[in-house]
């Protein structure tokens, strides 16, 4: 059940163009074109005056309002710090002044959470290659975030697909580095962290999954232990603390009864999102899950071969901005005590539901 409980302010979403070199800023100036998303919260844009202007052009010369002031229902803010000529990039190619044009904006808005000034984020599309030439170190945006944060807490990346999230134990590592890094403890903290993040999106008792590492779960220890080693036994630790979550279940199955389940923790990278692309590559939304504050991105990448020419569909960017004023709203209702500032979990015996009840018609 979604709560219907309405917030006292409207939350504040700081938005950053992306990939300068890319569909990004036509995906926002899209975005922004729609009045009904000013309606749903103060939008705040960092770019230069000069972006939005040839933004709004690559997007077909959408009608995007401006507020003279503060951002509110009839316009947006724009944050122009007259920087763009300092990182001179070309549609189209990777470049460090892209990457760079991308780290800036985003230190600026990281500057505004650590100021209290905004309640969550949403960047268009960023080039991994472009952040890497710009001086990014770290293995993902993800992980640059905590650092820029010093966020020593759980994070993981969150894939959305409509209603489904997964979560993961690991990450952007080689897949031979997978197996020793799935432990009990680390795939106990991603359960936990799905569980908080699908609550904080608005389900109240978030219902979970959990993937195997091993073809057919492991075939009792024939095909690898992690499942009765690791995977189970923080299967089992979750639903002692109250937490609704089940498996570990075969990964390649558990997506064909995914109507179970509000999210699915996985193993590794491509065993969820080879699924979530399947399931919704147009609209997909990636969460960096975990951080203080929202942050949510258009689950696709910076399409270079089609950038300028008015091509890129807005569907996942609108998402990514759905997701991130929900649970901006949901964090402006906890800082209010109109709802519980811990994730409630269920008390007394969870439902004795089974891997064989949920896979009751699927053979393998």
């Amino acid at each position: 059940m979604v709560s219907a409980i309405a917030p006292p302010r409207r939350p504040r979403i700081a938005v950053t163009l992306g990939d300068p070199s890319g569909i990004g800023p036509e995906l926002v100036a899209k975005l922004l074109s729609n009045p009904a998303n000013r309606q749903r919260a103060d939008i705040v844009l960092l770019a230069d005056a000069t972006e939005l202007q040839s933004a709004i052009a690559d997007a077909g010369s959408v009608d995007v309002a401006l507020s003279s002031g503060r951002a509110n229902p009839h316009g947006i803010q724009i944050l122009d710090d007259n920087s763009a000529s300092q990182y001179p990039s070309r549609r189209g190619e990777v470049s460090s002044a892209s990457g760079a044009r991308c780290i800036h904006q985003l230190k600026r808005a990281l500057k505004m959470v650590q100021a209290g000034e905004i309640d969550a984020i949403v960047f268009a599309p960023l080039n991994k290659s472009s952040l890497k030439l710009a001086g990014m170190t770290e293995e993902d945006e993800l992980r640059w975030f905590a650092n820029q944060l010093d966020f020593k807490g759980t994070t993981s990346e969150i894939n959305i697909a409509g209603p489904l999230w997964t979560g993961r134990v690991t990450s952007h590592i080689g897949v031979e580095e997978v197996a020793p890094r799935v432990t009990k403890e680390a795939t106990l903290k991603a359960i936990e962290l799905l569980h908080r993040l699908r609550w904080e999106s608005g389900i109240e008792a978030p219902r979970l999954g959990v993937c195997a590492l091993n073809p057919h779960n492991g075939e009792n220890g024939a095909f690898g232990r992690q499942e009765i080693e690791h995977i189970r036994p923080a299967v089992e630790a979750a639903r002692e603390s109250g937490i609704d979550v089940l498996g570990p279940f075969p990964c390649d199955t558990i997506f064909l009864k995914r109507h179970h389940f509000d999210g699915i923790v996985t193993m590794y990278h491509d065993q969820g999102q080879i699924a979530m692309k399947l399931l919704s590559f147009d609209g997909g939304v990636t969460m960096q899950g975990g951080l203080p504050i929202p942050v949510a991105t258009p689950a696709h990448g910076t399409a270079f071969d089609i950038a300028g020419k008015n091509l890129a569909a807005v569907t996942s960017t609108q998402n990514a901005f759905d997701v991130a004023v929900t649970m901006a709203e949901r964090r402006i209702l906890k800082e209010s005590n109109l709802v519980p500032d811990t994730v409630p979990v269920k008390s007394g015996a969870l439902p004795k539901t089974t891997i064989e009840e949920v896979f009751k018609t699927s053979c393998c």
